[in-house]
């Protein structure tokens, strides 16, 4: 089955950046190459929610929390997605997940995800 795989998560202190990453556990060809990508969060007893998203065309979302502190990227040809996060607050600890979203072209995949926690 085909499965999204994070990089990059690691225990940071307040105002330090980090940058994730996301591709294919797998070929890569399983990745649909119209698709959304996006990067969600979910903390401790909190639900799973929506951190950016960006389309193959290059469009962006971001949630308010946001603040202009996060960038997403991608690399289409390689079917990568990256989430360049800085001014880390403690507030940002959390485990994020990488997503493709369903679509016409495939199916909705998550990574397992990886963990980010700042704390001084």
């Amino acid at each position: 089955q085909v499965q999204l795989v994070e990089s990059g998560g690691a225990s940071v202190a307040p105002g330090e950046s980090l940058r994730l990453s996301c591709g294919a556990s797998g070929s890569i060809g399983s990745i649909p190459t119209i698709a959304v990508m996006g990067w969600y969060r979910q903390a401790p007893g909190k639900q799973r929610v929506l951190v950016a998203r960006m389309t193959t065309e290059g469009t962006t979302n971001y949630a308010d929390f946001v603040k202009g502190r996060f960038t997403i990227s991608r690399d289409n040809i390689k079917k990568r997605v990256f989430l360049q996060m800085n001014s880390l607050e403690p507030e940002d600890t959390a485990v994020y997940y990488c997503n493709v979203e369903k679509s016409r072209y495939g199916p909705e995949l998550w990574g397992q995800g990886t963990q980010v926690t700042v704390s001084s």
